[in-house]
Formats: C-alpha cells, sequence, structure tokens
C-alpha cells in the first residue's frame, strides 16, 4: 500500500510539474542585462586556465595567470601593513587573551594594544561580533570627520553625515537606488568609466549619460562636453539627476587640477545634479606636480558649498593600505535634505550595518600611530617602501608601453591604472566580428592565451568609437611588472603578424 501511494504521488507531481520557476526568461533582465568587465569573460577564462596549469603544467607557454584585471593589490603580492593588522587582531581577540593577557606586551607594541583599547570602547564592551549602529561606529565617525577636516584645511564635517560602508560599492548603491526614481532616471558617467557605474545603473533600471573625457588632453573633461552630453540626454526624455567624478581616475589615472573640479562643481549645481565624487584613489598620486584637491574642498573654496548636493567616497581597498578583502570604506553626505537623508539612513539599516572588519581598518586608515610612539616610525617607512614602488611601475609601465608600436598611453598620474590604446589590424577587427565580440576582447583573449597575463578589455569601461585597447594594473610586483611589459611588446609583434 505505502510503495502504491508513493507512486501515485509520484504520477502526481509529474503531472502538474511546470518546471523550474525562475528562467533566464523569467528572472529580473535588469540583471540579466547587467555587466561587469572586470570580472568577465576574459577573467573566466584566466581562472579556466588557472585550473588546466595545475593539472597539466606544461599545457601553456607559461606556468601562472599574472592577474592585472583588478585592484587588488594583496592578491599579487603587496605586503599588508603591520601595525593595522596587530590592531585589529586585538581587537578580534578576547580581552583575556588580547589587550589584558599579562604577555600581551611580548607580542604586541604598546601602540597596537592602546589603540585596540580604544576601538574596544567604542564598541561599548559588544566586541567585534556584534551589529554596529547602521551608520558605523560612532567613535569611528568621529575619526573619519577629524581626517576630513584636516585634509580639507577645516572644513567642518558633522559625523551624523558619514556612513560607514562596506567599501565604496556599497555606499555607491545606496546613493544610485535613491537617484534611481523611474525608468527614465539618468545619471552622467565619465567615459571611460569603472563598471560599477554601468552596471549599477542597468541593475535599477536606470539611464546612463556618458560625457567623454579627452584622451588626446591627459583624459580632462571640458565643459562644453559636459554640456552637450547633458542636452543630448534631455532631448532623448531622459531626467538627469545625478554626475559621477571619478579622481584619481579609473580607468585613465589622471589627477585633476582644482580648477577643473571646480569647474564641475558649477556645473552641477547650475543644473541641480547630484555630484557622486569618487575619491577613493585620493592617496594614490604619483606625478609630483599634481595634488589631491576633494570636491569639498573645491566647492568650498569656490563659496558653492551651500549650493551643491555631494556624496564623497573613499575606500581602505585602496590607496597604501589594499585591504580590499575587508571591505572597509565610508561615504559623506553634504547639503542633503534632511528627510532624504533620513530614507537614505532607512536604505543602510535594511543592511543592519557594514562589516566591523572593515569599519575598523577604515578608523586606522584615517588615523595611524601617532608621531613618536612606538610603531610610527616602522609604520611610516612600510607606507613609504609600497608608494615608491607604485610609482616607479606607474612610470615604468608606461615608459613600456609607449615603446611598443601602436600604442599610445596617457600618464598615470594616479590610481592604479593604465589605459593604453591601441591600433588594431583590420583583419583582427573582422575576425572579432565574425566570432560575435569585439576586437578588445579578441586582443584580451589572445594576450591572455599567449602570455598569461589577464587584462581587461577596454570596452567594459567604455571609449570613443574606433578607440581600441585595454586597461591593466601595476600591481604585480616590479620585476614581474617588468617582465609583463616585455611580453605586451612580444605578443603584439605576434598579433600584428596573426593579422597582417
Amino acid at each position: 500500500m505505502i510503495r502504491k501511494l508513493a507512486f501515485f504521488g509520484f504520477l502526481l507531481r509529474r503531472a502538474y510539474a511546470t518546471g523550474p520557476g525562475l528562467t533566464l526568461e523569467t528572472m529580473n533582465q535588469n540583471m540579466r542585462n547587467m555587466e561587469y568587465a572586470v570580472r568577465g569573460k576574459v577573467v573566466i577564462t584566466a581562472d579556466s586556465i588557472t585550473s588546466s596549469l595545475k593539472s597539466s603544467p606544461t599545457s601553456y607557454p607559461f606556468s601562472k595567470i599574472i592577474y592585472t584585471n583588478i585592484g587588488n593589490p594583496h592578491s599579487v603580492g603587496q605586503k599588508p601593513l603591520t601595525w593595522p593588522r596587530q590592531v585589529l587582531a586585538l581587537v578580534d581577540l578576547p580581552d583575556e587573551a588580547g589587550v589584558d593577557n599579562p604577555n600581551v606586551s611580548k607580542l604586541f607594541p604598546s601602540d597596537a594594544v592602546e589603540r585596540a583599547k580604544v576601538l574596544k570602547e567604542y564598541m561599548g564592551g559588544c566586541g567585534s561580533g556584534a551589529y554596529s549602529h547602521s551608520q558605523g561606529i560612532r567613535g569611528i565617525r568621529e575619526e573619519v570627520a577629524e581626517f576630513i577636516e584636516e585634509r580639507d584645511g577645516g572644513i567642518k564635517c558633522n559625523p551624523d553625515d558619514l556612513f560607514l560602508t562596506n567599501g565604496a560599492s556599497t555606499g555607491i548603491g545606496h546613493i544610485l537606488t535613491a537617484c534611481i526614481s523611474s525608468p527614465t532616471s539618468g545619471v552622467m558617467i565619465p567615459i571611460p568609466q569603472y563598471p560599477i557605474y554601468s552596471a549599477s545603473l542597468a541593475l535599477l533600471g536606470g539611464k546612463q549619460v556618458g560625457y567623454y573625457l579627452d584622451e588626446g588632453k591627459e583624459w580632462s573633461a571640458s565643459m562644453e562636453e559636459l554640456e552637450r552630453s547633458l542636452e543630448e540626454a534631455k532631448g532623448r526624455g531622459v531626467d538627469v539627476k545625478a554626475f559621477v567624478l571619478i579622481n584619481p581616475g579609473n580607468p585613465t589615472g589622471q589627477v585633476l587640477s582644482k580648477d577643473a573640479i571646480a569647474d564641475v562643481v558649477k556645473f552641477c549645481s547650475k543644473h541641480s545634479l547630484i555630484l557622486l565624487a569618487d575619491e577613493v584613489y585620493q592617496e594614490n598620486v604619483y606625478d609630483p606636480k599634481k595634488t589631491f584637491i576633494s570636491c569639498k574642498k573645491a566647492a568650498s573654496d569656490a563659496g558653492m558649498l551651500g549650493q551643491l548636493e555631494l556624496v564623497s567616497f573613499h575606500s581602505t581597498s585602496k590607496g597604501i593600505f589594499g585591504e580590499c578583502g575587508r571591505r572597509g570604506g565610508y561615504m559623506e553626505l553634504t547639503g542633503f535634505d534632511p528627510d532624504v537623508q533620513a530614507q537614505i539612513y532607512k536604505l543602510a539599516s535594511s543592511g543592519l550595518c557594514s562589516g566591523i572588519p572593515g569599519q575598523v581598518m577604515t578608523s586606522l586608515m584615517v588615523k595611524g600611530p601617532s608621531p613618536g610612539s612606538v610603531s610610527y616610525e616602522s609604520y611610516e617607512k612600510e607606507k613609504a617602501t609600497i608608494f615608491d614602488s607604485l610609482k616607479r611601475r606607474a612610470i615604468m609601465v608606461v615608459e613600456g608601453l609607449n615603446k611598443i608600436e601602436g600604442f599610445s598611453c596617457q600618464p598615470a598620474e594616479g590610481s592604479m591604472y593604465c589605459f593604453p590604446k591601441v591600433e588594431m589590424p583590420k583583419k583582427a577587427i573582422e575576425a572579432a566580428r565574425k566570432e560575435g565580440t569585439n576586437v578588445d576582447t579578441l586582443y584580451a583573449l589572445s594576450l591572455l592565451e599567449a602570455t598569461g597575463i589577464c587584462v581587461v578589455p577596454a570596452a567594459g569601461f567604455g571609449q570613443e568609437p574606433g578607440r581600441a585597447g585595454f586597461r591593466t594594473t601595476f600591481l604585480p610586483q616590479e620585476e614581474e611588472m617588468k617582465q609583463a611589459v616585455e611580453l605586451f611588446k612580444v605578443h603584439h609583434e605576434q598579433f600584428l603578424e596573426k593579422y597582417k
């Protein structure tokens, strides 16, 4: 009888089965259509090759993949700073095993112990395993406010206007979610741009309004181009809500002047656009003639700080820390309607809070060991070693790429990337078209399979029609990056020969 009932149940389930409830056709089409080139087709292929090399080490003419596709410093050999890791370890340890252990001074410097105690006090005795306030731990927000005030020459920063976030990405997502109120809502983004903006807009169902950076003028943006882009979007019925500025640039590496930033501030104020200031590379400025100027500072100096809605983003993932996996960062809201800010707080609250290790790392990024303390000199020496090496690599890679026939690469004044333009043979363009792809991707896959270097096709960031190229980091260590530049040249010669 039991067997008969089970069989009858099987037949009923089969008779009424309609297949899976979620298919490519029934899922969110915005999600299906969004693209994120930094971890797209080329990277997926690179990961597959990595697996092949483990089982068959001689299957390719190289022994490993050199990942230059993403700004992930520790993954390619950058050492973490010692003092922040010591403090973070002490924060995570139970008091009796860490800050209150009688032998703690044998393992940790005194300034790390004292800083960990302060951070634990900020947490109210709950430890790093508990949720914090949805905007982040109050004491850490106060430290961030002090950092911003010092950076910007005393311009006041209210800790209540700060949100500690999981890297800059979460904050960007919150603001774009608030901006995209209908299918006609649009956001101006630079072309080339960092793909989080295009991907997020696609997911939210908003409109991407691109404004072109001028490669021939070190990736500057003219006011004529901004006005053209805005008017064209309005002509298409787009309700432009916000404007994205990435400085220092990703993928382009430029560092904007104070006047250039002031022009953007005036443009946004004139057209009532929320200014999203992506400033995560503010510590990565290599050109001694250039200085990072925040949008907040430029707006204040222009007397327009009260006439502008501004959100600025920073992150522990870049700079000298390179702590991508910690997911630490912050955003500061300036000039927002309090009722709107309350809604953004509500959105942040839906995620409860950002990760506590990331909040702690943000604290340590904005406030290092005090001058004269036990760890100060070693900490500053470690930071200088990393920065000086990045500066050398930035120069080396740009100079090396520009020596390759058919390559043109603007100086990497800041950030972590080079974005060379590459002249492609007509036959390569035709071959890419036949394969249903773009020549950038064809070239990047060819480079990967010939040399093991994983770059991102320039098309993933957007570029002017007819342009081709790729983005590469210069994060791998100096000797490896030197070899990579030589391989770029060898591959390009082979590629030209194949498609001549």
